[in-house]
C-alpha cells in the first residue's frame, strides 16, 4: 500500500478540496439568514438536549452523525443553497460539524472516566519511553531518519489539543503525517528506490508520536472517530487516520521484543525512565535540604569563631525560635505557598500528570514558530492576571514579577518572530476559520449564532468567548479597562 494512502477525491474528501468558492464566514451569514431561522432553532434545540443527556459515546456518536446527516439533506433542499455545487455544498456541512461540535465540545470530549484513565495510563508510557526509544529500536532505515522533519511532525500532532472541531484535529494528525510521507517520499526519489509503504511509514510515525506525547491522545482519536462525518472520512485522511490508531494500538501492546530488546532489559529502561522523571525534582528538594544544613552549620561556625559563650548562643536561639513561631502564626507568604508546593510536588507518583496540559514547559526557544504566539501570549495574559490577582491577595507587591515577565516576554516574541520553521499545513481554503486560527479568533466567530431570533439585524458585533473561567472574564474586563473600545476581532 502507498504510503500517501490512496490519493482519490472527490467532493467527499473534505480535505482535497481547493476551489469551494464558500468558506466557513459564509456558512455563518446564510445562518443569520431570516430565512435560516427555523436551521437555527433546530441546531440549538439539538445542542441543548445531547448536553442534557447522560454521556452514551454509541448512543451520542449515533445520534451527531445522524442529525448531520439530516441538517445536510435539508440544507440541499433549501432556497438558501438553491444550485449550490457540491463543494459549496460541502463546505456548509464542514461549517455546521465545527459549530455543533466546537458547542458540545466539553460535554462530548474524554465524556468517560475510562477514557481519562486511559489517556493517563498511555501519556504515562510515552513518557517513560520516549527517554530511551531510538529508530534502531524500531527497525527505521537510517536513510529514513531525519530528526528536523520528525521535530515538524511532532509539532504539527502537539497541536491537537488547541481545536474543538473533529476535523480540526483531524488536520492536525493529517499534517504530521503528511510531513512523515514527504520525507519518505523524497529519500526514496532520491536513491531510485520504490515509493516507501506502510512498513516504512508506520515505524517513524509510532517513533514521531511517542516523541510528541500528545495529551489525552487516546480520547482525541475516539473523539474524532465517534464526531468526524463518516462520509468525509475517506481517502487520505482515512488512511493516515488508521495509522494513528494502529499507532495507538501498538504502544499499547509494546515490550521488548516490539523494540527489538530483551523483555528484562526493556523492564528496566522502564524503571531507570520512571526513576529519572522523579529524580530530576528529588534531586531539586535534596539539594535545599542540604542547602538548609550547610546555612545552619555556617550560623554554628560563626558563632564560635565569634567567641559567643554557651549562655549567649542559648539566649540567642530562644530569640530565633520566638521569631520562627511569629512567622509560622503570620499567614503564609506567596513564596512559602510556592516552597510547600514544590515539596508536596516531588512525592507525587505521578508527576508529569501536573505537567502535561501545558505543551511548551518543555520547548526551547528554537522549537517554537510563529503559529505559537498567539496562544503563549493568552497563556502569559491568564497567569499574570493569576499571579498578581494572588499577590493582591496576600498584600504582596508583584511589580519584581511583572517587569521580569514584560522583559521574559519580549525577548520570547523576538525570538518567535526570527523563527524560520514554516508551518506544514493543508489546503484549508474551504473553512476560513482553520487550525491556524487561534482558539480566541475561532470562538468568536462562533458566537455569531447566539440570540438570532429569525430577524435580519445587520451586522452582529462578535464577541470572544475564551472560557466561561471566571479568571478569563477577569481578563477580559482588564483588558477592555486598558485598551476601553477595542474589539475582540479588528
Amino acid at each position: 500500500m502507498d504510503g500517501g494512502g490512496g490519493g482519490g477525491g472527490g467532493a467527499s474528501d473534505a480535505f482535497g478540496s481547493s476551489t469551494a468558492p464558500l468558506a466557513w464566514h459564509d456558512f455563518l451569514e446564510r445562518m443569520r439568514h431570516p430565512s435560516a431561522a427555523d436551521f437555527v432553532k433546530s441546531i440549538k434545540s439539538f445542542i441543548v438536549s445531547f448536553s442534557n443527556r447522560a454521556p452514551d459515546p454509541e448512543k451520542d456518536s449515533a445520534a451527531v452523525q445522524e442529525f448531520l446527516a439530516s441538517m445536510e439533506g435539508a440544507f440541499r433542499a433549501h432556497m438558501l443553497w438553491a444550485g449550490s455545487s457540491e463543494e459549496e455544498l460541502e463546505s456548509a456541512g464542514e461549517g455546521l460539524e465545527k459549530y455543533v461540535m466546537t458547542k458540545l465540545f466539553n460535554r462530548a470530549f474524554a465524556s468517560l472516566p475510562e477514557d481519562v484513565q486511559r489517556d493517563e495510563e498511555l501519556f504515562e508510557k510515552m513518557a517513560l519511553l520516549q527517554q530511551f526509544i531510538r529508530p534502531e529500536n524500531l527497525d527505521i532505515k537510517p536513510q529514513f531518519q531525519n530528526e528536523t522533519s520528525w521535530l515538524l511532525a511532532q509539532k504539527e500532532l502537539q497541536k491537537i489539543n488547541m481545536y474543538k472541531a473533529p476535523r480540526d484535529k483531524l488536520v492536525c494528525i493529517l499534517n504530521c503525517c503528511r510531513v512523515i510521507n514527504n520525507l519518505l517520499l523524497n529519500v526514496s526519489i532520491s536513491s531510485n528506490e520504490n515509493p516507501p509503504g506502510a512498513d516504512e511509514f508506520l515505524p517513524v510515525l509510532i517513533y514521531v508520536t511517542v516523541k510528541a506525547n500528545p495529551p489525552q491522545l487516546h480520547s482525541n482519536l475516539v473523539y474524532i472517530q465517534r464526531y468526524r462525518r463518516q462520509s468525509r472520512l475517506v481517502s487520505e485522511a482515512a488512511y493516515f487516520f488508521t495509522n494513528i490508531l494502529s499507532t495507538e494500538s501498538f504502544i499499547w501492546s509494546i515490550n521488548g521484543e516490539a523494540l527489538t530488546m530483551d523483555e528484562t532489559e526493556f523492564q528496566k529502561k522502564m524503571e531507570s525512565s520512571r526513576a529519572h522523571l522523579l529524580g530530576l525534582s528529588i534531586n531539586t528538594e535534596e539539594n535545599r535540604n542540604q542547602t538548609t544544613e550547610n546555612i545552619i552549620e555556617h550560623s554554628i561556625d560563626t558563632s564560635r569563631s565569634q567567641g559567643e559563650s554557651q549562655s549567649q548562643v542559648y539566649v540567642r536561639e530562644n530569640k530565633d525560635h520566638e521569631k520562627a513561631e511569629q512567622n509560622a502564626s503570620r499567614p503564609p507568604s506567596i513564596s512559602d505557598l510556592e516552597t510547600k508546593g514544590v515539596a508536596d510536588l516531588v512525592k507525587e507518583d505521578e508527576l508529569t500528570e501536573y505537567f502535561k496540559e501545558y505543551p511548551y514547559l518543555y520547548a526551547s526557544a528554537g522549537d517554537l514558530t510563529v503559529d505559537d504566539v498567539e496562544s503563549l501570549l493568552s497563556c502569559y495574559k491568564t497567569l499574570v492576571l493569576k499571579y498578581v490577582s494572588l499577590c493582591k491577595g496576600m498584600g504582596s507587591n508583584a511589580s519584581t514579577f511583572l517587569e521580569l515577565s514584560i522583559r521574559t516576554d519580549s525577548k520570547l516574541e523576538n525570538e518567535l518572530a526570527s523563527s524560520k520553521i514554516d508551518h506544514y499545513s493543508l489546503d484549508n481554503s474551504s473553512m476560513d476559520v482553520t487550525p491556524n486560527d487561534s482558539l480566541a479568533h475561532r470562538d468568536a466567530k462562533l458566537e455569531i449564532l447566539e440570540g438570532h431570533d429569525g430577524k435580519d439585524k445587520g451586522p452582529i458585533k462578535l464577541k470572544g468567548n475564551l472560557s466561561d473561567n471566571s479568571t478569563v472574564a477577569a481578563l477580559h474586563h482588564a483588558e477592555h479597562k486598558v485598551t476601553e473600545k477595542q474589539d475582540v476581532i479588528q
